[in-house]
């Protein structure tokens, strides 16, 4: 779950009255301490979503076998999560660091879908390719330039949203919160699939942990960055809470679900230790005579 696309703080440049740091670099407004540490904390949610998958392309390409431990669903659900906040965040007008945000999200989910197809076509095949790999230097380089200029594109076309009647204005809203729902739904359903497969499995080898450790300090950090901005609204809570419902179900749920992953990486790290002790006791050159025959020979 990657941080809403309609944030805590929903100001523009225009209507704040105070200035700083924050305000240039994020286009955010913060008039007091709680909208400070909202922001703070937000960011600090950001960063670990965006370190999140480093952890998980590094033992990749390390272990080789990822198709094995990585399960195809919880990747597609992820992109489609990502495409789908994407969606919210162009049409309800968000600032242009959460459409850089959005967009990386993207890139990362891209590497690591291109990994998994890369290391299941190259271990179900019996000869080795060459060409598999430039293939998908290209595609990592093409799929790279282009996601470097899209959020520009996006953000000069975003423009004309906010020239539109209020009528279409809304309907064009009411279509990215359903977004931010739909979303929601993906990120939720993206951690069964991996769920499952490691239940089959019985083993979480293979795939990195911090993946998902970074993932929970990234949801439980959004949605403090919601909490403590409550107490400086002045309008109505309520209608702040709806607004941001969509992502903070998705936010928790994924929570909670992610806590059964570091369950199963618990329960199933004994499997993993008995392995390796298993195959550190198997002798590497068995023996050409028995001692018996050694005692014969002598």
């Amino acid at each position: 779950m990657w941080p809403s696309t309609t944030g805590p703080l929903h100001l523009r440049a225009d209507r704040c009255v105070s200035t700083g740091p924050l305000l240039y670099l994020l286009e955010e407004c913060v008039d007091n301490i709680w909208e400070y540490c909202s922001v703070v904390i937000g960011l600090i949610s950001m960063f670990c979503f965006l370190l999140s998958t480093i952890p998980q392309v590094y033992e990749a390409y390390r272990n080789g076998r990822v198709e094995k431990a990585m399960s195809f669903g919880f990747l597609i659900f992820l992109l489609s999560g990502d495409l789908t906040s994407f969606a919210g965040c162009y049409l309800t007008s968000q600032l242009p660091i959460q459409v850089v945000t959005v967009v990386f999200y993207i890139f990362t989910d891209l590497i690591l879908i291109s990994q998994f197809l890369y290391y299941k076509i190259k271990n179900s095949s019996s000869r080795k390719n060459p060409a598999l790999k430039w293939v998908c230097f290209m595609w990592c380089g093409t799929g790279t330039l282009a996601l470097l200029a899209l959020p520009k594109l996006i953000i000069d076309n975003g423009s004309h949203l906010n020239t539109q009647s209020p009528a279409s204005s809304k309907s064009v809203e009411i279509t990215g919160y359903v977004c931010g729902y739909l979303a929601s739904v993906f990120y939720l359903c993206s951690r069964f699939p991996q769920i499952h497969k490691n239940y089959q499995r019985q083993s979480t080898e293979g795939t990195s942990y911090l993946l998902f450790a970074l993932a929970m300090m990234g949801n439980g950090t959004y949605g403090l960055s919601i909490i403590v901005v409550l107490p400086a609204l002045k309008g109505s809570k309520q209608t702040f809470i709806i607004k941001h419902l969509a992502w903070l179900i998705g936010s928790l749920g994924v929570l909670i679900l992610d806590c059964f992953v570091t369950a199963q990486f618990i329960m199933y790290r004994k499997n993993i230790s008995a392995k390796s002790s298993a195959l550190r006791r198997i002798p590497e050159v068995e023996p050409l005579l028995s001692e018996e025959e050694e005692l014969t020979v002598l």
